[in-house]
């Protein structure tokens, strides 16, 4: 009993000294997100929609809750966002070339309309992420839209 007791002990200490310590923040600014902005030209529901859903994974700029202070909830909030941003990065749109984009509204296209996107474990906590069907046929349709445009523009020699 005295052995339980230690170690129950020792990992309250643990826990208590690892709240004071935490992944480094995601807290870029909205700025970063122009160039993608200007260049996909989504429509006003489109952007509301992108802000509510997307930008907290797969930008520079998070919004994090009050559940992250929490250690080792803030790790594991850090590691969604890490996954996120590698493999898509709004933040960094102007540096992925003419074929990457493409093919990244064709990965956006796929994972919206299968719902895979965005995670059950972030619409959970975040219910204004959960998307409707009028709201993944406009995000679709932006994205199809955007493709298009690329298609149509001269491809580098």
């Amino acid at each position: 009993m005295k052995n339980v007791k230690k170690i129950v002990l020792v990992l309250l200490i643990v826990s208590v000294i690892a709240q004071f310590f935490g992944p480094e923040k995601n807290t870029g600014s909205l700025v970063s997100l122009n160039a993608f902005l200007e260049e996909t030209n989504p429509p006003e529901n489109v952007r509301v929609i992108l802000k509510e859903t997307c930008y907290d994974c797969h930008s520079n700029t998070t919004r994090y809750p009050w559940y992250n202070n929490i250690t080792p909830v803030n790790y594991w909030l850090a590691d969604h966002v890490k996954h996120g941003t590698k493999h898509l990065n709004f933040s960094k749109w102007e540096k992925y070339s003419l074929k990457r984009k493409d093919h990244k509204l064709e990965e956006l296209i796929e994972m919206v309309e299968e719902r895979e996107m965005p995670l059950p474990s972030y619409t959970w906590t975040h219910g204004e992420a959960k998307l409707s069907q009028e709201q993944i046929n406009q995000v679709i349709a932006w994205a199809k839209q955007v493709r298009m445009g690329y298609a149509l523009q001269p491809k580098p020699e």
